[in-house]
């Protein structure tokens, strides 16, 4: 492997009390390349930056003086890069073994591999059936009824790509914004994440617009662990911030049903 630098970040919004077990799975799963993460805190009122700077000191923390979103976020720290490959990763999100530097190895075997997204699997090892292709009406509707405690139907396995080998990577257009490993150039490239998603969708939104130019791979061989939550499923607020995000990506990219 190559003598560079890899970075990731992670946006936090009143985190403070699950952020202490993520960012320790990252930094100690995080041994063979040299990792700088960043924790970009969107106007926490819980103390959750002042909580990481005494807890995590080799932790760079960024505090935009508003909330502009989870994408806006992460555009942040983008003057600051200057590493080959950048990771894009929630705070519920855990890890157990060194995703980072396999997923850094498989992208230096080829250099028009733009954004690569790992396995993601709920706590217990559970996979999570995420979209890996372009969203459609259809496709978000199955995905928003689907309960994981019955078999995948024909949208469900379409949207997700079910029917794809485990063991070997393959080309996808969606991405989940859990976890988004990015090549550097490329991430900054395409300008981030579109700001006008506040939050939901702009992750189908750059992985998109990277695979229009560049190699977007689904690499199921490295496995991440989310604590998923599904709020918007619950909160008012937040279902309507999902709505509005989904009428945002088809006003952009045309309505598909």
């Amino acid at each position: 492997m190559e003598n560079y630098t890899v970075s990731g970040c992670i946006v936090t919004y009143n985190s403070k009390n699950k952020i202490s077990a993520t960012i320790t799975s990252v930094l100690e799963n995080t041994k063979g390349v040299p990792f700088t993460l960043y924790i970009v805190d969107n106007a926490s009122t819980d103390g959750t930056a002042d909580y990481i700077r005494k807890n995590f000191p080799d932790v760079v923390v960024v505090e935009p003086k508003s909330n502009d979103g989870f994408g806006a976020g992460h555009n942040k720290i983008l003057p600051f890069l200057t590493s080959k490959y950048h990771v894009v990763i929630n705070p519920d999100i855990i890890l157990r073994e060194d995703v980072i530097s396999e997923l850094c190895r498989y992208a230096d075997e080829d250099n028009s591999i733009g954004l690569l997204s790992p396995e993601v699997r709920f706590e217990d090892g559970t996979k999570q059936l995420l979209g890996m292709k372009n969203p459609t009406i259809r496709y978000l509707g199955a995905h928003r009824l689907y309960n994981k405690s019955k078999p995948a139907g024909r949208l469900m396995t379409e949207y997700c790509m079910l029917d794809m080998p485990e063991d070997e990577p393959f080309p996808i257009t969606n991405a989940t914004g859990c976890f988004m490993f990015f090549r550097t150039e490329i991430f900054r490239e395409i300008g981030g994440f579109d700001e006008r998603f506040f939050m939901y969708l702009e992750d189908c939104d750059i992985a998109r617009r990277v695979a229009e130019k560049y190699k977007a791979l689904h690499y199921p061989m490295a496995t991440v662990y989310h604590l998923w939550e599904r709020e918007s499923k619950t909160n008012k607020k937040l279902l309507l911030i999902h709505i509005q995000s989904i009428l945002k990506y088809f006003l952009k990219w045309g309505i598909k049903f």
